[in-house]
């Protein structure tokens, strides 16, 4: 434990030391005093202070998801955790404490500067996370192996790093070795380095960075196919033919099919079952390529509505934005002649007008989003309808090559039936030629023993079939439903928003001339 506070008894990050920290760093204005008597929410703090607390573990930091800088350095932290909600957390400071290993980053996807000073880190690892990092301070650590410094590469905003107090610091090629192999660096242990000193440390490790460099490309382009496969098979998702561009479902059918395996060593069914295959696997071809096109008919569909949605409010809005500049040419105009009339009867007269004028362009502005909430409403409608019907159609064709691939399989049960009764008849005359394997011919005990296991193959690749379609119907309808569930939920959320919107400047414009209405009448 760090010697400051081997005396001091650990002390638990609750709420009430959360409270405390917060009320002392804010402001000391009138403001901060008012803030403090109401209470400051955890989730408008964006920095927070808890150096010198003898906390022994982080906790209850979940309510300031807004946080950008946290400083938690001089206490006896011996494990990184409890910051899983910071996710916009900039800056983070945990030096002198007890940390052995570097954890519980991987949601800090923001962090730009890490400290971890004097602590007693052996390994840089688990900064994965950290893509933005520039500043990292692992110095008085226990990093011992030169090998940390290519985990770092990866790192490309980084720009400062400290690690002097380390073994690896003893190094005699320490300096060479970190300014060969990052060479985008510009400060090592707080000092800038020289363009000098990198072009001696590229020169002494060229061999090493060109090599380095090789694995480092094929790695980057194994990443980088993994991802275009990614990317492929959720395009495929989104079309809901996943694993139909190929053998996939075929293969699946047998995967567990051991009845069906077994009867494949029989004579001439490993012919039989290649053409099934091919025939059955041009169905599943078609499928997925018509699901493709009928996923970017859905997208185009989906595409013009948004198109026309947003024209539509666009539209709408500089309507209203013009009947509103028109109304504020007049509205000061008014305002100024209520405050210069001294005339009783002509200022009644004149606000009268005016309130008048404030309720017409109210009625204008409800009038217009009604027009908008009706256009709005059939062009929904017909987006509907329209999806909906490429759905169906979609579906309905869909079934119609799933038949297909259950034609295929209920022919090729016929086949393999006769084939498999005319073999155990063969069995049983003695008139059999081709040795088969003992768990195979297990199987030829009798008729009713065979019928048996074709059957159970055949009711298990049926089930195969069904549930790829079951799943595939039930997905698309599943998809539409919401789909058009949001739109509707959006269009009621942004029609709820609009209206409040003139609400509350209808309000404004009336409370000006309210006010300036009881003036009036106390002067």
């Amino acid at each position: 434990m760090n010697w400051l506070y081997d005396s001091v008894e650990p002390r638990v990050m609750d709420e009430d030391m959360l409270k405390l920290a917060v009320g002392e760093q804010g402001p000391r204005d009138e403001a901060g005093q008012l803030a403090r008597q109401e209470g400051i929410l955890f989730k408008d703090v964006l920095s927070l202070r808890l150096d010198f607390q003898n906390i022994l573990r982080i906790d209850n930091l979940w309510q300031f998801e807004n946080l950008r800088k946290l400083q938690l350095d001089n206490n006896i932290i011996e494990k990184i955790e409890g910051l899983e909600r910071l996710v916009h957390l900039v800056w983070l400071d945990l030096s002198f404490n007890n940390i052995e290993a570097i954890e519980g980053l991987d949601t800090l996807v923001n962090l730009e500067d890490l400290s971890l000073f004097n602590n007693r880190i052996s390994k840089i690892d688990s900064l994965d996370a950290l893509v933005k990092l520039q500043v990292l301070s692992l110095g008085n650590n226990e990093i011992s192996h030169m090998m940390n410094i290519i985990y770092l590469r990866r790192f490309k905003d980084l720009r400062t790093l400290s690690l002097s107090g380390n073994p690896i610091a003893e190094e005699e090629d320490y300096k060479m070795f970190i300014c060969a192999y990052l060479p985008d660096l510009m400060y090592l242990d707080f000092r800038r380095i020289d363009d000098h000193m990198k072009e001696l440390a590229e020169s002494k490790h060229q061999y090493g960075i060109d090599e380095l460099k090789q694995r480092e490309n094929l790695i980057q382009a194994q990443l980088d196919d993994e991802r275009a496969q990614r990317e492929e098979l959720e395009e495929h998702k989104a079309a809901f033919v996943e694993h139909l561009n190929g053998s996939f479902l075929f293969d699946s059918m047998y995967a567990e099919d051991v009845e069906g395996n077994k009867l494949a060593h029989l004579p001439g069914v490993s012919e039989l079952l290649q053409a099934y295959k091919d025939k059955f696997v041009i169905i599943c071809l078609n499928i997925f390529e018509y699901g493709l096109k009928q996923q970017e008919k859905r997208k185009v569909e989906l595409d013009t509505f948004n198109e026309c949605v947003q024209e539509a409010i666009q539209e709408n809005r500089e309507q209203g934005k013009r009947r509103i500049a028109k109304f504020e040419e007049t509205h000061l105009l008014s305002l100024n002649a209520i405050r210069d009339e001294s005339e009783v009867t002509n200022l009644e007269m004149k606000i009268a007008e005016h309130s008048k004028d404030i309720t017409e362009l109210f009625n204008m502005l409800m009038t217009l989003e009604m027009q908008l909430v009706e256009q709005l409403e059939e062009t929904i409608n017909m987006f509907e309808r329209n999806i909906m019907d490429l759905v169906a159609l979609f579906i309905e064709n869909v079934q119609s090559l799933m038949a297909q691939c259950r034609d295929l399989e209920n022919h090729h049960h016929e086949k393999l039936l006769e084939i498999s009764i005319n073999t155990l008849e063969k069995i049983l005359k003695g008139e059999l030629d081709e040795d088969l394997p003992y768990d195979v011919c297990a199987l030829f005990v009798d008729k009713d023993t065979i019928v048996n296991a074709v059957g159970t193959s055949h009711d298990l690749h049926l089930l195969k079939i069904d549930n790829r379609e079951d799943e595939l119907v039930t997905r698309t309808n599943s998809w539409c439903s919401h789909l058009v569930d949001a739109i509707h939920k959006d269009e009621i959320m942004r029609n709820r928003r609009r209206v409040k919107e003139i609400h509350q400047y209808v309000d404004h414009v009336q409370n000006e001339l309210d006010n300036l209405e009881c003036s009036e009448i106390i002067d």
